[in-house]
């Protein structure tokens, strides 16, 4: 058989493998997906991005059935982490996903659906060649959990629950500055209370509102990923980032409107939420194509 075919892109920094496979044809193994996202033994990346359609990966067995508000020839992103493990959503993802499909012509329209298993995540195209993009995505709902904590180097950080289609605990330090933020060792992963997130959890530190230096209210965020480890940006931990640090200053998710610039290590996006409904945007970037070798593949 033929090598696949692949493109590499990254939002803010976070990066994928992207794989254009329509009808579901790839066997995507937890090892690898692993062994692709390996930064010495593959590719490297934080993740791998299935282009298909929804239809062929129900009949493929990949999803049971297609999540609400997604159509069989919808394009759905099939997200994998880089331990090979399957992810709800991932907001940099989509926005790299809809920037290469604009790119490849598979969709000429600058608004269109991608599928995730998080549900239906509308996208606009603003800006789109063959390196650069500009991508806002609906991210739907955002529902607070409730209070929690997570440790980190013997110390607590209180936190809040947020679900975003996947579950943060995002941290807000009003004592924290962005310089002191940097120096936090994230090489080992945040504590958390399992009895509130059985499933693993996206884990975020960040500073209080302030000034992003353009008039608008901003914060720096850091965040240690499930399945990944640190990355240099997370779009729905963005999301979730904003929201606990709107709520710390009394705003209220289902009833209030707000917008925050988030500081990544990768870059910034800009969140919005408007009653409980968010937005992500941010760039793309598409940065090469290549094949991946075939009997590499099969030898895994």
């Amino acid at each position: 058989m033929s090598d696949i075919e692949f493109t590499k892109g990254h939002g803010t920094q976070n990066d994928f493998v992207i794989l254009f496979d329509p009808e579901a044809g790839l066997d995507l193994t937890p090892s690898r997906v692993a062994a692709l996202c390996d930064r010495q033994r593959g590719l490297g990346a934080d993740g791998v991005l299935r282009v298909a359609w929804g239809e062929p990966l129900v009949e493929a067995g990949v999803l049971d059935e297609l999540p609400e508000g997604v159509g069989p020839d919808d394009w759905f992103m099939d997200y994998r982490n880089a331990d090979g493990s399957i992810a709800e959503m991932c907001g940099n993802g989509v926005r790299v996903f809809a920037h290469h499909l604009a790119v490849i012509g598979a969709e000429t329209s600058g608004s269109f659906v991608v599928g995730t298993r998080a549900g239906a995540r509308p996208v606009v195209v603003h800006a789109a060649d063959r390196v650069h993009g500009e991508v806002t995505v609906e991210m739907g709902r955002v529902r607070e959990l409730g209070e929690s904590f997570a440790t980190l180097g013997g110390r607590a950080f209180p936190g809040i629950g947020i679900d975003v289609g996947n579950p943060h605990l995002a941290c807000v330090d009003p004592e924290l500055t962005a310089e002191a933020l940097a120096k936090l060792d994230l090489t080992v992963a945040p504590g958390y209370e399992p009895e509130m997130f059985p499933h693993g959890v996206n884990v975020e530190i960040l500073t209080a509102l302030g000034d992003s230096g353009d008039g608008r209210r901003g914060v720096d965020m850091r965040v240690y990923e499930r399945g990944v480890g640190e990355t240099r940006s997370c779009g729905t931990g963005t999301v979730a980032a904003a929201a606990a640090a709107l709520v710390r200053e009394g705003f209220a998710i289902e009833k209030d409107s707000g917008e925050v610039v988030v500081w990544v290590p990768g870059g910034a996006v800009t969140v919005s939420i408007d009653h409980g409904d968010a937005r992500l945007r941010g760039p793309s970037e598409l940065v090469a194509s290549g094949r991946i070798a075939r009997q590499w593949w099969d030898g895994i």
